[in-house]
This record gives structure tokens, sequence and C-alpha cells, in this order.
């Protein structure tokens, strides 16, 4: 009710202070408003466009904005109608208590010109006299004399002026009256006087009614209740030892701390002398902040102090007695202020962004700074990093502008964050920092930069058309528009013959590298062309960068065999192989070639069929096709053998030839069906007859037996007896038990292996010769590895880890000797590994002249240092050689006896009525030069080379043997008789061909 009345005389009174409201602007730009207090939210205060000449259509357009001290602002401005109104209630004793003036100021910010505006706040009458106590007791003796006077306590009004407290009035009686009294500070303070007598016999306490009023219109009022309680006498009050007690205290002073002592004495005795202190006037804020003790008059701090809330109080303490006689003293309190605020910092204007180049002076932006504390420790200084191309210069007041100090460039910094330090001169002083995040805009003098010099791509062929390749990626250090770029295919291109735009393209703003056809690696292998990145400024910048495209290759050609080639009608001839042909005996040999590369052209060969199983086996790299084991009696005369030919791509693809071999010696042969012995299994195992136990009776050798088959029969004991068959399989599992066999080269009774050879001129990586070896284990006890144990010259030659080709590493200088001797080492993959070596002498020469020269005077030193030794009837290298040769021609002639001779007897052999069905025919489409034919029926020569090496593109130029090929027409036994190679010249095979070879080599025969 109270607080409803409050606004109705409020609202009164905003009526009639309108009309009064004064308004005026000075020379010195300050405007003053005077308004009462209370007014509602939205009140009027003043014509703020009207005062300063402003138009109030461009208020907003001039930035015209408010600057308040404290937390809350209690004005705001129309920016449509220019009034400056009230946005937050006013309560004039909140802001300024019991100030006689009180005036709120603001400055008001056109630009970058500062208008002050005060406002007075005027009193309304919105605040009743009030008693701090309203239960009042006197106690009075009935021997007290008339006249006496009691101290009654003051009521508080927080209005001022005629506002405030004026009179007091009491109720009426007989025994008492009041006066009214006034201080000089101009507090009126009433005292009770004792106008009669008091007789406790007749009435022992006296209810009085104390009122309190204000001078305001309408006029308010407070009570309290006075009980006056009758004793006896006391004739001695209370009396303090001063009257006025002054303290300072710092506002940091801890809660619970002694602020002052009072101390008041009584010359009564007993209960009568017995002090209790308390106050007698304090506001209501101070109330909450400052304890008084009853009995020790100890005044202390109950709450923090703040000297921006209040510098100074002032209060009065009241000491009285046992029968309440009392006395009072006034404490000053001095709150001393202490650097506890830190300085705040306001932004008023800021323009987060500033163009690159902007000439020194430049305003960025105003700050307005303020402590509030006071003296130094409210003096405040603004700062920033001095590295920083920015200064701040102080306006007016306590206004900063932040300006420019340098130039701006956007390339080295784009962006700064000034940071500004304000920090006052308190001790210790304390500061407030302030963050501006200011951008500088860009122009266009930066070209877009690719992040690699040069870019190179992979594609897999036959990929899909408009699949991605990849992404370029040029940046710009430009901002916005002049950041953008575009990419496009410059004209040109190498590796195909069509505009490189008909085989790729480029996403204008990814950078994406699109194919626009399906890439063929047999046909196109690499694509190079230029892409240009430019940007969106004006004028446009660009860079080109080169890009080299890959095609990788994939799995898309099966294996094409070259040898055994097919007829129209499917065939592919008919090798022969002798009867008693040895185990490792080479029947042919499958060649085959991959149009694909890498990985995707390593070829293997394996057995997918074949007439008699085990019979024959084929080389997993080489495509040899080798006898595995002897000839028997029960083999049939015509095997048929399926070889399948496979790649290592992903997923394989593979080819298959079909391959028909005829086991026979010289004369026709015929085949019957022998049964072979086998002896008997109790021989080798027994078992146990009453545990089932079975035992070995003898060793077994995995090569000679792998598996052994029985039955074992359990009878019962009845009668007659029963029994039950089963039958048993016995698997012979290997162990590494047989080391690796060198097959080639092998070595002669003196213990050497021959000598091969190798031009000076090779290249690296040219085939010098081959180690082959077999082992008779099985599985991994039989995978075999090749390594060069010693060399004559180190990083001469390497071999091959599966293959045990021996190669050059690198060229052949001129201080690499003639004569160089190798030992390989050849080892299984069992456990534990076991090996053999081979020792291989290559001779560096380029012509057959050369090496018997070189030869011999290498047999002329070894000569001459044997004679100075002692001699010996040791052979000499040279004549090794040259009986070699001999022995050689001599073996040419006999060779050819003995084809002379198999051809006679295999015409007879056409004739017999075993291969009549069969003899014509099977050997259409092979050539004439390959065959021996003895009546009718014709023998496959073998003419096999060491090793063919073939390129990815073969079957488009040629193919290449670095090893001449030889006609071997000896039986496996007789080949092994005489190991060492034939050296020979090609010239003279070449003659045969029609061709010129001038390569030397050697050709070995297996």
């Amino acid at each position: 009710m109270a607080a409803a009345q409050r606004l109705r005389d409020g609202s009164c009174r905003a009526l009639l202070c309108f009309v009064l409201v004064a308004a005026w602007e000075a020379a010195s730009g300050q405007i003053r408003y005077s308004i009462p207090e209370e007014m509602a939210k939205g009140a009027f205060v003043g014509n703020v466009a009207k005062d300063l000449g402003l138009d109030t259509e461009k208020i907003s357009e001039r930035g015209v904005r408010i600057l308040a001290e404290g937390r809350t602002q209690y004005f705001a401005l129309n920016f449509e109608s220019g009034h400056l109104y009230i946005s937050e209630r006013v309560d004039r004793e909140e802001l300024c208590g019991r100030s006689s003036n009180c005036l709120l100021r603001l400055e008001i910010l056109v630009q970058v010109k500062l208008h002050t505006v005060e406002i007075e706040i005027t009193d309304i009458n919105d605040n009743a006299p009030r008693f701090q106590v309203e239960q009042i007791e006197l106690r009075v003796r009935e021997s007290t004399a008339t006249g006496a006077r009691f101290l009654l306590p003051d009521a508080e009004d927080p209005d001022v002026g005629i506002n405030s407290l004026q009179s007091y009035q009491l109720s009426d009686n007989r025994h008492f009256s009041l006066d009214v009294q006034t201080g000089a500070d101009g507090a009126k303070y009433a005292e009770l006087v004792l106008e009669m007598s008091l007789d406790r016999e007749k009435q022992a306490v006296h209810n009085l009614i104390l009122r309190a009023l204000d001078g305001g219109d309408p006029l308010r009022s407070g009570t309290a209740q006075i009980n006056v309680v009758v004793e006896d006498a006391n004739d001695n009050a209370p009396i303090f030892a001063q009257s006025l007690y002054k303290v300072n205290v710092l506002e940091d002073t801890p809660v619970g701390s002694l602020l002052v002592t009072v101390n008041a004495t009584d010359l009564d005795e007993g209960i009568n002398s017995q002090v209790t202190y308390t106050f007698r006037k304090i506001s209501e804020k101070a109330s909450s902040i400052f304890h008084l003790d009853a009995k020790t008059g100890e005044m202390t701090v109950a709450q923090k102090l703040d000297f921006e809330e209040c510098e100074l109080y002032e209060t009065e303490v009241q000491a009285r007695d046992g029968r309440g006689l009392s006395g009072r003293a006034k404490v000053l309190l001095n709150v001393l202020d202490v650097n506890d605020n830190n300085p705040e910092v306001t932004v008023t204007s800021f323009s987060s962004s500033v163009p690159e180049g902007s000439p020194t002076g430049t305003v960025i932006a105003l700050l307005k700074v303020r402590d509030r504390d006071s003296g130094e420790n409210g003096e405040v200084t603004c700062s920033i990093f001095t590295h920083l191309p920015f200064r701040l210069q102080k306006s007016y007041d306590n206004f900063y502008s932040l300006v420019t100090d340098g130039p701006l460039d956007r390339e080295q910094v784009s962006e700064y964050n000034v940071t500004i330090t304000a920090r006052d001169r308190g001790n210790p002083p304390l500061s407030t920092i302030t963050a501006l995040s200011l951008k500088i805009l860009d122009k266009n003098d930066n070209p877009p930069t690719f992040t690699q010099t040069s870019y190179a791509g992979y594609i897999a062929e036959n990929n899909p058309r408009g699949a991605s390749i990849f992404t370029l990626e040029a940046s710009d250090p430009d901002w916005g528009e002049n950041a953008r770029v575009t990419y496009s295919l410059l004209p040109g291109g190498e590796g195909s013959e069509s505009p490189v735009s008909s085989s790729i393209s480029i996403h204008s703003e990814s950078g994406a590298v699109y194919a626009l056809r399906s890439f063929d690696y047999e046909q196109l292998r690499e694509l190079r062309f230029q892409v240009q990145a430019q940007d969106g400024g004006s004028p446009p910048l660009s860079t080109n960068v080169s890009v080299t495209l890959w095609i990788l290759d994939q799995n898309d050609n099966s294996p094409e065999i070259l040898y055994p080639a097919s007829r129209s009608d499917g065939s592919t001839g008919v090798e022969l192989a002798p009867r008693s042909s040895e185990p490792g005996y080479l029947v042919t040999k499958v060649v085959a070639v991959d149009a694909d590369s890498g990985q995707n052209a390593w070829l293997s060969y394996q057995l997918l069929k074949a007439t008699e199983p085990g019979l024959f086996r084929v080389g997993l790299q080489s495509g040899e096709i080798r006898t595995a084991r002897s000839v028997l009696d029960k083999d049939a005369l015509k095997q048929s053998l399926v070889v399948l030919v496979k790649d290592n791509g992903q997923p394989p693809l593979s080819a298959s030839v079909s391959v028909t071999v005829v086991l026979a010696d010289s004369l026709p042969q015929i085949l019957s069906e022998l049964s072979s012995l086998s002896s008997p299994v109790s021989s080798s195992i027994s078992i146990h007859s009453e545990s089932g136990a079975v035992y070995a009776l003898r060793s077994f050798d995995y090569e000679q037996l792998r598996e052994l088959r029985f039955q074992v029969q359990a009878q019962d004991g009845g009668s007659p007896p029963l029994s039950t068959n089963v039958s048993v399989t016995l698997w012979i599992l290997d162990q590494n038990d047989n080391s690796p066999e060198i097959l080639y080269p092998a070595s002669r009774s003196d213990g050497s292996t021959g000598v091969e050879l190798a031009p000076r001129s090779s290249e690296p990586g040219y085939l010098v010769t081959k180690v082959v070896a077999v082992d008779a284990d099985s599985g991994q006890n039989a995978w075999l590895s090749y390594q060069l144990l010693k060399a004559t010259e180190p990083g001469l030659f390497r071999v091959g880890l599966q293959s045990g080709e021996i190669r050059t590493a690198r060229s052949v200088l001129d201080k690499d000797a003639l004569k160089q001797s190798l030992v390989v080492l050849v080892k299984d993959n069992g456990q534990p590994p076991l090996s053999a070596s081979v020792s291989v002498t290559v001779v560096l020469a380029d012509s057959l002249p050369q090496i018997l020269s070189e030869l011999s005077s290498l047999s002329a030193s070894a000569a001459a240092a044997a004679a100075g030794g002692g001699g010996g009837a040791e052979p000499q290298p040279g004549l090794t050689l040259y009986l070699g040769i001999a022995v050689a021609s001599v073996s040419g002639l006999f060779f050819s006896f003995l084809l002379g001779l198999l051809a006679l007897r295999l015409r007879r052999w056409r004739n017999s009525p075993l291969l009549e069905s069969g003899a014509s025919g099977n050997f259409s489409g092979v050539p004439v030069s390959q065959f021996v034919g003895i009546d009718g029926v014709r023998a496959f020569l073998h003419s096999y080379s060491q090793e063919a090496s073939l390129t990815a593109g073969s079957r488009k130029s040629q193919i290449l043997f670095p090893v001449v090929s030889c006609t071997n027409t000896l039986t496996a036994q007789q080949a092994q008789e005489k190991p060492a190679p034939l050296l020979i010249t090609e010239d003279s095979k070449a003659s045969q061909q029609g061709e010129t070879l001038p390569q030397v080599s050697f050709c070995r025969r297996f």
C-alpha cells in the first residue's frame, strides 16, 4: 500500500515538475535538466535533439551514443524523436542519500564531439519518518523531581528539505510533556520532560505514544510506543569519556576487526551503575556493517567496507544504566580508500577493419577509461605494445584514440590483435586488458601459388570415364574475390597424339582432375600437361604448373604362349624323351610372354594335367618340362601334358597348352605293363597283438617311400572267432636330410667347372650364366635360394635369389680383371638349412682371339711361376681350354653320326603297326628343320636355350636370347659325361640363320 501511495504521489509531482524542467545549452557544451524522483519508466526528461540542434532524421546516421557512469543506465535516448527518457526507476535516497543536491551526469557522444548532460533529481515525500525502536521502555524512579528530562530515540526520514523530519508529538497525559530541540547540525531530537511527580503506588506504568512528523504534502508520520516504568530513584546518568569519537578505517579492513571502544561511567552503585551500550542513531545500512558490544562498548566490523559506496559513517552511541538513565556520544567513521578496483575501459567507437596502405594517424577506435578508486588509485594511464603499427593518443578528459602509426601490409600481417592495458597508480597497481581484433583489407597484389612446384598423379588403366584422378591445390594470400582461384588446362601436352583436353578435364573451382576416357597402359603410359591457376582480382593474376599423369598397369592381358605354338587344328607337335633318361632330363620348355608389366607380367608354370602323374615336373619360373623320375616299363609310350601358365596379377590370368611327349629310345619299343613287386608290409611294420601298438621295423626314406597302405584285422577269442578289418594309411613325412645338388655348372674330375664368357661391353643386368640346382627333399625343404658368397670383384656381379641367374650388377670397368672367380652358395629352406656351393669362372672379353691371347698370357705367367717354384706336372688352364675345344669338335662329328643312326631307326619304327594311326599329322605345322624322320616317324630335336629374356612388348619387336641355342641329341647320361660347356661363336650359327650376330656366348647342354 505504501509503495502504491508513493507511485501515485510521484505521478502527481511529476506532472507538476514536468513544467519546471529546465534545459539549456551553455557555451561549454553542457545541458541540464531537473526531474523529480520516482518517475515512471519512459517518462520524458528533455528534448536532446532540439537542445543540441540536431535533425531527428540524422541522429542515428551521425552515431549518437549515451555514455553514463555506474552499472545501471537510468536514461535512454529515442533516436526517432530525439527525446531523453527514463529507462530505470530513479530513487533519490538510493543515489544521493541525504545530500542536498543530487545530480546525475552523463555524456552524449555525437560522432567525436562530447556533450555533458546533468540531471538534477528533486526529492518527493515518498518516505515516512520511522523509529528504529518501536517499543521504548523508560524506568523512572518515583523520587525523580519534576522537570527531569529523558532523551528519546530519534526518528529517521531519508527525504530532505521540507519532506524530512520536522517535529515530534506526544500523546496527551498529565505527567509528561515533550520538548523538541534542534541540534547544531539541524537535526531535531525530542526529550521527555517530567511535569508531575510520579507515584508508583498509584500508577506503576505510563504508556505514551511518540509521533514523528515530516513537512511534506501529504503529511507523513511514524510512531513509537513509550512505556514508562516507575522505580525507585536513580540520580546519576552515565557519562562518556569523549563526546565525539573519530576513527579512520581502511576499506579492506577484515571483518571482525576492532574499530573503537566507547566508554561511559556511572557514579551510582549496584544496578544503577551497570551500563549497557546501544546504537542510538545509525542508518539502516550502517547497522548491518558495524557491531557494538553491549557490555564492553567495542565497535567492530560486521561486513566488508567499500569506500566507493560510502566514505563517511556518522553514528550516535547511547550508554544506559540499570535504572534507565542514559548518555550519548557521537562516533565518526572515516573510510579510507585502498586500490581495490581495476580500471574500466569502455570502447565507445571501433572500426574492425582498415584498408592496407591507410595513412598514418587514421583513427581506429575511441576509448573511455575510468577507475572507481580515488586519488592516485584512480589515476589511469593506457598503453599498447610498441612493436605494433598503432599508438594511443589522449583526446580529452578520460578519452583515448587508437590511431595507426605506420604502414599496414596485409600480405605480412592480415589481422592484428591490439591489446590495450589500462593501469592505475595505486600500490600495488591494478590493470585491465582490452583486446581489439583488427582486420586489414586487401589489394590484389599476389598471384596464386601451388603447393608443389610440379605434380605427379597416378591412375590405373581401364578406368571409368569421369573418374577423379587427383586434386591440384593453389592458394592466394589475398582475400575475398582476390583470393578466389579458378583452374584451367593450357593447350598442348606430351605423351598423347590427341589434345590433352580430350583425355582429361579439371574442375574450375576445386582443381579436381577427371579422366574423360578410359586409358590403356599398353598404348599410353604417361601424359604431361600444364594447369593454370588464376585469381578473381582485377586485373587477374595467374600461375602455371606442370603435371605428369602416370598410367598404372592392370592385369588385363592373359599370358601368350610363344612355344610350343598351336597350329590351326589346335595341336602343338610331339616332344621326344628317351625312356632311359634320368630324373631331371630336359624334355622341352614352354615359353610365354605377358603384355602387362611389373608383377602382372611375372609368369609361373605348373603342370595342370598329366597322363602319368609324377613322371614329369615343370619349372615354376623357367617353364622347363623335365622328368621327375626315371621312366618305368609300365609308363605309356604317349604322354599328354597340360601346362598352365599364370601371371602374378590380382586376379591372376592364365593360359594353357597341351604338350605330347613320346617316351622312346632310338629303336621302336613295345610297351608292356609290368607289375612292380613290392616287399611285404610285414618287413616294414609290426603290430602288438594285444595293445594294437604299431611299430616301425626299419628306417623309412621319404624320397623312396612316401606312403604305405595296409590292413589290420581285429579278432576276438570266441569260438568260432569273429573279426573286423580296417584300412590304415601310413604317411612318411619329409625331413631336410638332402643337401642341394648342383646340376649346372657340373664339376669335372679335376674339380673345375669350365669357363663362362661375358663381354666387357655388357650393360648392367647382362645374363652371364645360371646356376641350376635341385633338392631331393620336398615342400619348403626343397625351396632353394642362391647367394653370392665370394667374388674377385665385389659389386660386379649379382645372383638372383630365387632364379640363380648370375648377372652383371654394373658396367665392366677397365680396371676389372679378365678372370673373375665367383663362389655361389645354394641353400634350402629346411630347419636346419643345408647348402652346397659351386665355383664359377667368368672371363671378361669381347672376342675369342682376345680370350685366347689373355689365357695364353695367363698360362705363360702360371708356367713361369711353376718353374720358379720347382715345377710340376699340373696341367695349365690354357692347355685345358685347347683340349676342350678339340674334344668339342670330335664330339660334334660323333653327334652327327648319332643323328644319322637315329634317323634310320626312326624311319623303320614308323613302319611299325604300333604308331600307324598317329604317325601322320601329329607333327604337322612344326618347322621341318626341327625334326629328323625315320620311316615316317618324326622326332623333335632338343634345341633349347639356357634362358630367354622377354620384354612386355616382345611380341611387337623380337625375342632376345642372350645365350645362343645349341642342338643336343645325346641322352641325359651322355650329356652328363661331358659337362664342360662348348665355346662357340655365333657367327657360324648366325650364318645358318641368315643373320650376323657378333656376340660370343656359351651354350650348355642339359
